[in-house]
């Protein structure tokens, strides 16, 4: 009688004849139906089969920014590139009698079929030419009998056309071996940072177990499951020789000692290269709505020729990393300065009157801070150590713990933690040349808050609706405004009080300075005198806006909205900006100017496209007028100057230097012209800057993703915002020429003006000067009434007779009497008729005093209303006559 492993010895070999006997039958018979189809004929041939490819990303000279290749990113490398010990893991772990059979294994195919009979996993049965035949010519998730024949079939075929070395080659570049990761060369370099050319002996092991499970076997996410089936590789390739004892167990020590437990398995996209991942995902998101449903940027191998320039981008990247380590350096000492006070000195007050009076809900508020501050603690410092050892341990059922604690640190971090965003253009042609997004790009980070931001502009928003008060002539650049306390009413009754910054009040001021110094009141007097509907439609108009149901939820018409409560991205705002550097033509933010296929031929040419739309706009394509544009240009050139600009625009670093002091190829210094403005809102929870030269427009806003917190006082669009969008500014206009401001031919008026009044010098003016340009017609024609002339005595004499009228003291009133008149005075005044006239004449003259006198000059329009200020109530003249000279307008 036989020995029961002496019949299942024979029960497998008849199982292994059965199967290869049906196997081979059904092949030839399926082969010889499908010799005659063409199809099939050309898909034998491997050389026409196109491997999937990757969308290379290239900027504005050239350079390769990062590729696109989400499912498949593969990297194709020469079998005789890589080192033997790679090789010899494989055929150890897949298929050591590779060299020897013809495409299949009797043994392997039985072995497979009987572990599936008996339900155990007794590993596959394909050999590697039939793993590459499946993969390139069936659907390996199908498992039928059907599949695998074909899968046989062609595993027939490629022994026959290829070499086993071409086949090998295959294999080792197109199986996936990890997320998104094909090929030895891309996996060793997702795994461990190095070519397939220098791996080690470990890091073989490690890369062919990718092969049977990449999701199982991946070491950075199961290093204790890893690390089992690498030793098991490591002792196959010590069994066949390939290896011996001691190198396996150095190189896998000398691995583990060094393995980093704290790096996180992401997806091949989010792991690849990229020179500038703001911006690559914002044309991948282009990309997506170009080439919908049509082509396959991730296979496809096309070229997109970007806008981008690097240099712009690493300027930008390494500016904003300095702005936002500064602001929530800041941000944390200064709330955390208000929660030791409130902690050390008002909590235990409110705890001891809590307990005293036995007011429950207070006590219990205490007891749920403390609560509160506990979990911080976790979350921040705690939590990641328990996740590390879940991992390093194996320690699977701590993993959605410490996920639900990574979620909490997530929104704690959404409302603490000070994000920020940064976008130029170039104004003529609207390339975008930088983006950066926030703070990180990375799986958890991936708001492009320059593009789909919707944050509250502040003071930078006011600008668009001075455009529109320019416009309208009502108000010019020196238009006279009263910077005082005051109450608005708006639409439906309800009142509004508006703040200045610090709660400061400048008085009388001229429009362009209280635009440069971003005063409040004035620019709500601004939009009161022209209307909700002009500002809005200037507004919407910069901002690209041109639904009207877009408008109405954006633009509220209440008086807030001067001071830029409206929700938009740092894009908008950058192109309104940059709209009044292009002389007021529409300015389109574009990312991509082509894409080319993988032949070269060109199947997007979204710039020409648009130039070719811009170009049948004819005149339409201005925004605003050219001379409203310069208009613009010159008081936003006074922010820099003068304004909340001025200070961030100086290098403390270089003995207190201009920053955009730069030299001409001869050596000849020059100043490149900048305007801008900055932007705080009212509670201090933003920070914008938003400037522009001849050459780009930069916008730049720092704040928080979700609001109720406020950045506070020392964090400002001008200390915080200012200074990055300076460094950005000087770094980017390095090496360029000199390139001011395009002047309109036509309809702009210069004017020199008095400083404080805004109307025309006089020789008394003496608290400085300014010339700026007007739209022809609204230019100043009245001299200045502050500085000593007839405007001056007469508000004086107001005043006088105010302060006479509240002295009640009547001895005090005997005492007082009118100074005699000069005698030059009275000779004028001796051949008057009307005594009363007399009399009105003498007290004018007196009330001037000891002023120049002698003079042969006439009075210039000293009785009228200059049209330039803003409408205030006539001063009484209080029956005096005015005397036909005035020396100080001589």
């Amino acid at each position: 009688m036989q020995s029961p492993s002496i019949l299942f010895a024979i029960l497998i070999r008849a199982l292994a004849a059965l199967t290869v006997a049906a196997a081979v039958v059904i092949g030839i018979a399926l082969g010889l139906s499908l010799a005659e189809t063409s199809n099939i004929k050309n898909q034998e041939n491997f050389i026409d089969f196109a491997p999937a490819l990757p969308t290379k990303i290239m900027d504005i000279n050239g350079n390769l920014v990062t590729e696109f290749s989400a499912d498949e990113k593969r990297e194709m490398i020469s079998l005789n590139d890589l080192p033997r010990h790679l090789i010899y893991a494989v055929l150890a772990r897949e298929d050591p009698d590779f060299y020897n059979h013809k495409g299949f294994s009797v043994r392997g195919i039985a072995r497979a079929a009987f572990g599936r009979l008996i339900g155990k996993n007794w590993g596959g049965g394909s050999t590697i030419t039939q793993q590459v035949a499946g993969t390139l010519y069936t659907d390996r998730s199908e498992y039928t009998i059907t599949r695998k024949i074909r899968e046989l079939w062609w595993a027939f075929q490629m022994e026959r056309r290829y070499t086993k070395n071409e086949i090998l080659e295959i294999y080792l570049n197109y199986m996936i071996m990890g997320p998104g990761v094909y090929g030895v060369e891309t996996a060793s370099q997702y795994f461990f940072g190095h070519s397939a050319r220098e791996i080690s002996l470990a890091e073989s092991a490690l890369l062919v177990i990718q092969l049977s499970s990449p999701t199982r076997y991946n070491p950075l996410n199961n290093p204790n499951d890893a690390m089992d089936r690498q030793q098991a590789v490591l002792d196959r390739m010590i069994e066949f020789g390939y290896t011996t004892r001691e190198e396996a167990d150095a190189s896998f020590s000398e691995y583990w000692d060094n393995y980093d437990y704290t790096r996180a398995s992401i997806a091949a996209y989010y792991n690849r290269e990229d020179k500038a991942p703001w911006f690559s995902e914002y044309v991948r998101r282009e990309l997506d709505g170009m080439m919908y449903g049509t082509m396959d940027y991730y296979r496809d191998g096309y070229t997109v020729y970007t806008t981008l320039n690097l240099k712009h981008q690493e300027a930008a990247a390494k500016f904003m990393a300095q702005g936002l380590a500064k602001a929530n350096a800041e941000y944390t000492r200064s709330s955390g300065s208000s929660n030791v006070q409130a902690e050390r000195t008002y909590i235990p007050i409110v705890d001891l009157l809590a307990l005293y009076f036995n007011i429950e809900d207070i006590h219990d508020a205490s007891s749920t801070q403390s609560e509160s501050k506990a979990m911080a603690r976790y979350t921040k410092v705690i939590n990641p150590v328990i996740d590390l050892a879940a991992l390093a341990f194996g320690i699977s059922d701590l993993k959605p713990l410490t996920n639900t604690g990574f979620a909490a640190l997530k929104t704690n971090t959404e409302q603490n933690v000070v994000e920020g965003a940064l976008v130029s253009i170039e104004n003529e042609t609207g390339y975008i040349t930088a983006i950066i997004g926030g703070s990180k790009y990375d799986e958890s980070n991936q708001l492009i808050r320059a593009t789909q931001g919707n944050l509250q502009p502040g003071s930078s928003f006011k600008p668009l609706y001075y455009s529109a008060a320019i416009d309208s002539r009502k108000l010019t650049p020196t238009s006279l405004i009263n910077d005082v306390p005051i109450v608005f009413h708006n639409e439906d009754g309800t009142p509004y009080l508006p703040l200045n910054f610090r709660g400061e009040w400048k008085g009388s001021v001229l429009l362009y300075d209280a635009l440069a110094q971003s005063m409040n009141v004035p620019s709500l007097k601004v939009l009161d005198t022209i209307g909700f509907d002009a500002a809005i439609n200037r507004a919407s108009a910069l901002l690209g806006y041109t639904s009207p149901d877009d408008i109405r939820r954006i633009f509220p018409r209440v008086y807030p909205l001067g001071l830029g409560i409206i929700s938009t991205s740092p894009l908008r705002m950058a192109k309104a900006f940059a709209t009044f550097a292009n002389q007021g033509r529409e300015v389109t933010p574009m990312a991509i100017r082509s894409v080319e296929d993988r032949s070269g031929k060109v199947v997007l040419d979204i710039e020409r496209d648009l130039r070719l739309r811009q170009r049948r706009l004819g005149n339409d394509i201005q925004i605003i007028s050219p001379q409203n544009a310069y208009v613009m240009v010159s008081m936003l050139k006074k922010t820099v100057e003068q304004g909340t600009l001025a200070g961030p625009s100086l290098n403390p670093a270089d003995n207190w230097s201009y920053k955009f002091s730069f030299k001409d190829e001869n050596g000849k210094n020059f100043r490149m012209p900048m305007a801008g403005k900055t932007g705080t809102p009212q509670n201090w929870s933003d920070a914008w800057t938003v400037g522009f030269s001849a050459y780009y427009t930069t916008a730049i806003w720092f704040g928080f993703d979700k609001p109720g917190n406020s950045l506070g006082v020392n964090l400002t669009g001008s200390t915080l915002a200012g200074p990055v969008w300076a460094d950005f500014m000087r770094e980017v206009h390095q090496g360029l020429a000199f390139k001011d401001f395009v002047r309109p031919t036509s309809g702009i008026i210069d004017v020199t003006v008095c400083a404080k009044s805004g109307l025309l010098k006089t020789a008394a003016c003496n608290q400085g000067d300014v010339t700026l340009p007007f739209l022809e017609g609204t230019q100043p024609s009245l001299y200045c009434n502050i500085h000593g002339n007839t405007g001056s005595v007469e508000v004086n004499l107001e005043r006088l007779r105010s302060d006479t009228l509240t002295i009640d003291d009547a001895d005090l009133l005997k005492t007082l009497t009118m100074p005699t008149l000069p005698a030059e005075y009275q000779e004028r005044t001796s051949n008057r008729n009307s005594a009363n006239t007399n009399r009105n004449s003498s007290a004018r003259t007196n009330s001037r005093n000891s002023t120049a006198s002698g003079r042969n000059s006439t009075s210039r329009n000293s009785n009228t209303t200059d049209s330039q200020t803003m409408p205030t109530d006539p001063v009484p003249n209080n029956g005096l006559e005015l005397p036909a000279y005035n020396p100080l307008l001589d």
